[in-house]
């Protein structure tokens, strides 16, 4: 079974995220919008995708509990298949399994208790 498939995004705490947008804007060229910016890609000259990349307020709460400042999402083939591999690997599942008409989210912490989050995106 396919695991991981490639990054979908990157998303880091920061005080002020609409300063910290036009921080990378000006001098990375990343020109990111409210929901940040997105790097579209081909990974084998056939697929195109994207990764996300977004900056959070300090105070979210989205990346769990804790002081975790940063939060990968990794992009899966098969996300129902793959969580049910997890549980029985014994890995931690945060909350339920969303589906938006951009695909489908799932939450799990890793061996030091970060939160991750796995994107299966819609075709």
């Amino acid at each position: 079974m396919k695991r991981v498939t490639g990054i979908g995004g990157v998303f880091f705490k920061c005080e002020d995220p609409t300063k910290t947008k036009q921080w990378y804007a000006q001098h990375l060229g990343i020109p990111a919008g409210d929901w940040g910016h997105q790097f579209l890609w081909s990974d084998d000259g056939s697929t195109t995708g994207s990764t996300s990349w977004s900056t959070f307020k300090a105070s979210s709460d989205y990346f769990g509990d804790g002081d975790q400042a940063f939060m990968i999402n990794y992009r899966v083939h098969d996300l129902v298949a793959l969580v049910d591999a997890l549980k029985n690997e014994g890995v931690e599942i945060v909350g339920e399994m969303q589906e938006f008409d951009y695909g489908k989210f799932a939450w799990i912490k890793d061996c030091d208790g970060r939160r991750v989050e796995l994107w299966q995106p819609m075709d």
